[in-house]
């Protein structure tokens, strides 16, 4: 845990009391601060209640003698309008932050050298942060990750020297953090998302900008800019004195870090070297993972991994679940659960790292459903079909990919591993892309991979990757 002194003798209200706002009351109080506790939910208000706090209906009580309050990030800062909290600490003059704002603020005052990573993005923000830990990690450091990625940051161990924080960052987290300023920032890129809570793109591009707008000077701030509002952010931070390395994955650059077929390539002042090799590492496959990999190898060159160490961790990089996992081989057969690809954007980044394609799809469907992925579907040798989107799938590949309606991942994954494995094909794969939420099957995407995960180790001959 990490001890909040910042606010040591003063009274700070904490609305939301999931994980980040239970931490926070923990990290205030061991800090030396009065903490007032409220929430919607009653289950969460008993549970902080049984943890020694606080509780009160926050619309009841005076707000004269708070410092702060510290919201949790599933609250509304502005958009489609503030929270009533939001509204009632304003009118107060109650500034309100969130739980990574006190972390910096602690940060500043016991360890301000204390390595510190802040990693957003559209998509691959978590592969990116666990993929930096894991390469500091690889380098000797004591490493600390959490933030979106799922551990509350005040749960983590304090900031010292030597201790590296590597922080994933949602936009609202960025929305609550005003004082934001990590040693290493990185924004991987920028496409339309939560435009609910922050109005327009422009905003929320405003919002993600601001932790590369941060970084300390003598950091770095490594960007993406495949996409038009990264390529400016990266030219407007640039101009204000902050150290820009800019990466792509579909374009030269004259200066920055790029991909080009499988190398990680480093450019400056004319000169161009090799930075490590991608080819043959599976967690890091496709277009979308080189952009994480480009950017994580730019974060861990910045913060003095060598060039050897950097390889040696790119290559042992285990990934995460339902990412793109490889979970098992049969045969030639390789068997890939990307359950995490909940809608078409996510599933044609899977889509499009394979050639022959043994495809899962299906579930509670979104908008749209698959008709933008028609580019893909020549890849497709057959698709199994489960789920509530089956038929309108079936519909949509119908005379363009073979398919079956199988219903269940129980049906589909013998079915597909069969096909596969009789296809004579070089390097077929069962991919689990649902292009779906699970919630018509499953409660979660997680719980959906983990079954995918059981379902495949069960079939006779199955080994691990």
């Amino acid at each position: 845990m990490i001890p909040v002194t910042s606010f040591a003798g003063k009274t700070v209200a904490v609305f939301g009391l999931g994980g980040s706002g239970l931490a926070s009351c923990h990290a205030l109080k061991a800090g030396g601060a009065e903490v007032i506790a409220g929430d919607d939910a009653a289950d969460h208000l008993v549970k902080a209640a049984q943890a020694g706090f606080i509780t009160a209906d926050l619309r009841t009580v005076s707000w004269a003698n708070f410092a702060a309050l510290v919201l949790t990030p599933g609250a509304p800062l502005t958009h489609p309008a503030p929270h009533w909290s939001v509204l009632a600490a304003r009118e107060a003059g109650v500034e309100v932050i969130g739980d990574i704002e006190l972390f910096c603020r602690e940060r500043r005052r016991h360890a301000p050298d204390a390595p510190f990573v802040a990693i957003t993005g559209t998509n691959g923000k978590s592969t990116t942060t666990a993929l930096v830990a894991h390469l500091m990690r690889e380098a000797g450091h004591d490493v600390q990750i959490g933030g979106n990625i799922g551990t509350a940051i005040l749960s983590l161990q304090p900031p010292r020297a030597g201790r590296v924080h590597v922080i994933e960052m949602s936009s609202y987290q960025i929305d609550l953090t005003p004082s934001l300023d990590p040693y290493v920032g990185i924004l991987l890129n920028i496409s339309e998302d939560h435009i609910d809570r922050h109005g327009t793109l422009e905003n929320y591009a405003a919002v993600k900008e601001r932790l590369v707008a941060g970084v300390q000077p003598q950091g770095a701030a490594i960007v993406g800019v495949d996409d038009g509002f990264c390529r400016a952010i990266a030219d407007r931070i640039e101009q204000s004195g902050r150290h820009v390395v800019r990466v792509s994955v579909k374009r030269p650059l004259a200066d920055g870090i790029t991909v080009e077929r499988g190398r990680i390539v480093r450019a400056a002042g004319g000169a161009r070297e090799e930075i490590a090799e991608l080819g043959g590492i599976g967690s890091l496959r496709g277009l979308h993972n080189a952009q994480n990999a480009a950017c994580g190898s730019g974060c861990a060159l910045a913060l003095g991994v060598s060039k050897e160490v950097l390889q040696k961790g790119l290559r042992s990089f285990p990934g995460l679940a339902h990412r793109m996992e490889q979970v098992g081989r049969l045969g030639r057969v390789l068997f890939v659960n990307d359950s995490k690809g909940t809608n078409a954007d996510a599933a044609a980044h899977a889509l499009s790292s394979f050639a022959d394609i043994f495809w899962i799809a299906g579930g509670k469907p979104k908008t749209g459903g698959i008709t933008s992925l028609a580019e893909y579907f020549p890849r497709i040798r057959k698709a199994y079909l489960i789920g509530e989107a089956a038929q309108e799938f079936a519909t949509t590949l119908e005379g363009r990919a073979p398919y079956e309606i199988s219903g269940t991942l129980e049906a589909a994954i013998p079915a597909a591993a069969r096909d596969a494995e009789a296809s004579g094909l070089s390097d077929p794969v069962v991919l689990l892309s649902p292009a779906c939420a699970s919630f018509d099957q499953y409660r979660n995407f997680e719980i959906r991979g983990d079954r995918f995960r059981e379902l495949v180790l069960s079939l006779p001959g199955v080994k691990a990757p």
